[in-house]
Formats: structure tokens, sequence, C-alpha cells
């Protein structure tokens, strides 16, 4: 389909400076556009528009959004967690991540300011299609409005979880517009949090009968557009998270009754996160990449995650012996760190065997020692692991992996196959907006009987979740009065790790792991191997991996270098539970209220 960019702005900017001008040489039509006036007409403007309304999430929400390294969507709702370090060579490296981390970002913090941006940079192409098309002139039309109204109530829903009570822009704002936050809005009479987020999900209803349905598990285009499916998926979490649980439960359990979706086996959990799992059978939706020959580089690089896979791999040249470039052909630069404790509850929750341990997160030892390396150190591959063990010809160099503990991650390290070309970091898989697992736990938890549920209706659904993942037996659920909150939260902190769920959901259980989130910043892990560098006196709380020196080569100690600096970190009750609004918006627009204990 052949896209038609229209720049109403541009056209307006262009009068502006053509003012004075001869009048008779102003009738000149510009080459290559389209005017708003004759665009909006046919069902393939209508298409057309859609299109632009993809591509405007993808490049706002779904990539780098301008940022340098980083996909703003993966830090702004992951970073925040009890379940991830900031890593990276050193100290002050990434500290985009790790201000987040550790919470001593400001209103100016680029991670929050990009993602804020993005999210209404995205919403202007939805506006666009709102605004000029109606409801009852085509079944074509019909199903554009409200994929677009779908799209746009997600966005909203991303706003609230994440800065409170932002505007609510339903339509093209003009130039000179100053919307005001939600609750403070003169037309919205004090819509707050929840309202906003019902606001979303009643959009997502409205929207359901002109949208397709998904045509079956394995229907891939059904996966990528928004559909029936993800429009009650949307609206039963937005929904959820207003605590309105009884209309929670109606949504999500139409996604489940439809069948339409399912699990992959165990085997093909990692794919998930691969180029091989792209729009696979539970894919809510996600949004598509595709080769295009006729892209240059750059093209790509606005689409895609560039050097984002490069950021959170493993950190190559610290490593004695390349381990990064046999499984993904690119170097690293070591930008996440799996916490200690996360690591010990991850292993002890499943099985050895575990399909989603295993593809989730990886023994820093079984890294080294079963790495297949590349030349010039072939011959390594030869060795036992005993003697890999004994050998300094690999492990860590001198300087140590700042920020991570025993366990590195494996869940969002790159695939070759998953990259453009071998070498090059751009990642072509598909990027995940939601899976079926947190269709099935948030329907889990509404029927909890603390929301009003019953766990009868859910309990084998987590059950199946938990078969398939390979948790240990004394952890699964085996009939409805098995299934607790607690069961819930093991599993969608294991299950969606780094898929944007787990920081909202601490925030809402005020639990361990949002209590510790009060000393993040006062004990970043460096994981040393004793070959290359030997405990010093100076080193603090030092931890051998298998308890002492004598029977472990790795270990770790606790550095806090930002507070030695004079930076004040850790979460703070009454300003850290929601994101502050960018100075760069608070500044020029003074209908903008602030978050409480934010300072502009």
């Amino acid at each position: 389909m052949k896209i038609k960019f229209i720049a109403p702005i541009a056209a307006l900017a262009a009068a502006g400076l053509l003012t004075g001008c001869n009048p008779d040489r102003l009738e000149i039509p510009q080459k290559g556009a389209v005017s708003t006036e004759t665009f909006y007409k046919t069902d393939e403007d209508a298409e057309a528009a859609l299109v632009a309304v993809y591509q405007g999430f993808l490049w706002n929400v779904a990539s780098q959004n301008g940022a340098s390294i980083n996909i703003p969507f993966l830090l702004a709702f992951n970073m925040c967690g009890d379940d991830v370090n900031a890593a990276g060579a050193f100290y002050g490296d990434n500290d985009f991540a790790a201000q987040l981390n550790e919470f001593r970002y400001d209103t100016n913090a680029e991670v929050v300011r990009n993602m804020y941006n993005g999210l209404y940079y995205a919403l202007y192409y939805t506006n666009l299609v709102t605004d000029h098309f109606q409801y009852g002139t085509s079944d074509i039309k019909d199903r554009v409005i409200s994929e677009s109204r779908v799209i746009r109530a997600y966005i909203h829903m991303m706003l609230a979880l994440g800065w409170g009570t932002p505007p609510l822009v339903d339509h093209v704002l003009a130039g000179d517009a100053n919307p005001y936050n939600c609750n403070t809005d003169p037309e919205l009479g004090g819509m707050d949090q929840a309202g906003l987020l019902k606001w979303c999900a009643k959009e997502c209803e409205e929207s359901l009968e002109y949208l397709d349905e998904r045509q079956g598990p394995g229907d891939k285009d059904g996966a990528v557009k928004v559909t029936k499916g993800f429009a009650n998926a949307l609206a039963g979490k937005a929904y959820f998270y207003a605590g309105d649980y009884e209309n929670a439960r109606r949504c999500l359990k139409a996604v489940i009754d439809s069948r339409n979706y399912e699990l992959v086996s165990s085997d093909r959990w990692l794919d998930n996160f691969h180029i091989e799992g792209d729009a696979n059978e539970e894919k809510i939706f996600e949004t598509n990449i595709e080769y295009n020959s006729n892209l240059g580089f750059f093209d790509y690089t606005s689409r895609t995650g560039w050097m984002q896979c490069q950021y959170w791999n493993w950190r190559t040249d610290h490593f004695v012996a390349n381990v990064v470039a046999p499984y993904c052909s690119i170097e690293g630069w070591g930008g996440l760190g799996v916490p200690e404790d996360f690591a010990e509850e991850f292993v002890a929750y499943h099985k050895d065997n575990s399909a989603r341990l295993n593809g989730s997160i990886i023994n820093i030892e079984d890294l080294v020692y079963e790495t297949q390396y590349q030349a010039p150190n072939e011959d390594i591959n030869s060795w036992t692991r005993e003697q890999k063990a004994a050998s300094n010809r690999v492990g860590l160099n001198n300087l140590g992996l700042y920020g991570q503990s025993f366990y590195l991650p494996l869940k969002p390290i790159v695939r070759t196959a998953d990259l453009r070309t071998p070498g090059e970091a751009i990642r072509m898989n598909n990027f995940i907006i939601m899976r079926y697992p947190e269709v099935i736990l948030l329907y889990a938890e509404a029927c909890l009987p603390e929301n009003g549920g019953n766990p009868e209706d859910a309990w084998q659904l987590v059950r199946e979740l938990q078969d398939r993942a390979g948790v240990k037996d004394e952890y699964l659920v085996n009939s409805a009065a098995d299934l607790t909150l607690d069961v819930i939260k093991n599993e969608k902190q294991f299950e969606l790790w780094l898929e944007g769920t787990r920081w909202f959901d601490i925030r809402r259980w005020k639990d361990a792991g949002y209590e510790s989130l009060k000393t993040q910043g006062t004990d970043i892990p460096v994981l040393y191997d004793k070959f290359t560098r030997e405990p010093q006196a100076t080193d603090e709380n030092v931890r051998w991996q298998y308890g002492s020196e004598e029977n472990s080569r790795f270990y770790i100690v606790d550095t806090h270098t930002a507070q030695d600096n004079g930076a004040v970190v850790g979460f703070k009750d009454g300003k850290h539970e929601l994101f502050p609004f960018p100075y760069t918006v608070t500044s020029i627009n003074p209908n903008i209220t602030q978050n409480p204990g934010w300072t502009n």
C-alpha cells in the first residue's frame, strides 16, 4: 500500500514565510504533498492514515524515539523495578538508566522526557484519524477509526500508569494549546488516574464491534494489528489497574474464551523473544518489523532498537575470551544486570531443567565454560569443563562486570538470526506489547476472593503456565485453594520479567520488593574473577559464589559510588510513585501541575 505523507504544520510554516510575496506566485501546488482537505476522503486514504498510525507508534513508542543507544520504553517501565540493575563498564556508564534504577533522576531525566514525548507524538497520528473520519461511512473507515482509538487508549494507559494524571489528548491540538492535567481539565470534571484508566477501557469497548477477530492462534496477521483480542485485553488491564476487578474479569475472560491465543510449548518459550517467535500463538499484540531491501541503514535505525541490543548485551571487552560473538555476532556493552537476590529466588522457584529459568538468566560459570569459542580460541572447545575452570584463558579480566551478580541476563540477549545482517546492531524481531501470559495472570489476580472473584475460574490457567515454565512441585497450584496472591506475584515476576509490568505491580502491592527500592543505589554489585583480581582490603561485603574462596572462582563486592559522590539514592515515599512531568513541558505549559514530591 502506498502511504501519502501529509504535512499541515510544514504547510502553515511555508505560508507564513511567503507572506508579502506576489499572490500570482502562490498558486503553485507543492510537489509530493497532499492537502488535508483532499486527503481524508476515501477508504484508501483511511488505510494509508492507519499505516501512519502504526508507523508513528513504532517510531515513537517501540523504538529509539530520539535516544542514542536505548529504547526509552524498555528503560522507563523496567529500570525502576527491584529485579534489574543498571550496569555497564563502570559507574557512570549508561547513567541515563542508573539514574532511574537508583532513584536519583530529576525532571530533566532524558529517559522520562523521551518516553513522555514519544507517547504524545504517537497520539498525534491516532488523532489525525479520529479527527478526520467519522463512523458510519464505510466498514473500512469504521475499522480504521477503531484501531486508532485502541492504540490511543493504550498510549493513555501507559501515560496514566507512569504519570498519574497526564493530559487526555483525544484530538489534534492547536500549536498554541496548553493542555491541563486530566484531573484539573475544566472539561473533564476532575478525572483522576482511575478515571483516565476507565476512559481507556471504554474507548476499547466502544471500538470492539468494528474490529477484526484474530483467526485462531496460528493467525500471524492477527498478532501485529489491533484486534478484538487486543482491545479486550487492554480494556481488562486498564480496568484492573483502575481497581474495577469485575469489569477486568469480564474483558480478560473474553480473550481467554476466544481461544485465539494459547501458550507455546516449553521448548519454544525463549523463541517468544526472538525472530522465530514473531506473531506466534501467545502474542496479543506486537509491532511488526519487516525487511525491505529499499530501506537504507538509517531508515532501519529509526524503526528498530538500534544499539539497544548492544547496550543490554554482555560486556564483551571485560571477558578474557569473547563469549558474546559466538552467541550473537555483535559486541555488548553490559547495560543490564541481574540482582543477586532476584536470581536466587528465580533459581529456588524452578526446576533445574526449567525452560523459563534457563531462558531468562545464565550462570556466569555456564556462560564461561559452555561457550563454543571462536578464533583465536577454538582449541578451548576441546577442553573439559574442569580444565576451563582452572584456566586463566577464559573468565573475566581484572575490570570485572559492574552491576552484575553470579547470573547474567539471557532473555533479552539478541541472537544472530534476529539481526538485519550478522554483526550489525539492528534487531529485526517484533517488539512485544502484550503476551497471553499477562492476560492469564491479570485475570487470575482479579479472580482472587479479596478482589471479589472466584479462584476456581482461574487456577487451572495458572497451573498450565507453571507446567510450561518448569516450576518446582512444591510451588505448583493444584486447586483453587492454592491460588493466592503470592503465587501470582511469583508468576508475574518471573514470566513477565523485562516486559514492563513489575514496576506497576510492586507499587500497588507495597511488599518486600517495594521496600527494597528504598535502598537502591546503596549496594551495587561488581562481579570479579579471582584469577585476574584477588579481593582487596577495601572491598565491601565480599561474597564468594559457593560460600568460600577455596571452592569458588567468582566473587561479588558491593559499591555505592553515587552515594559516595553525594547523590541521594533510593525510592522516596510521596515522590517516586509517579514520574515527574518533564521540565521541558512544565516550563512552557503553565496548566500542567507537577506530580507530588517533584519541583520544576
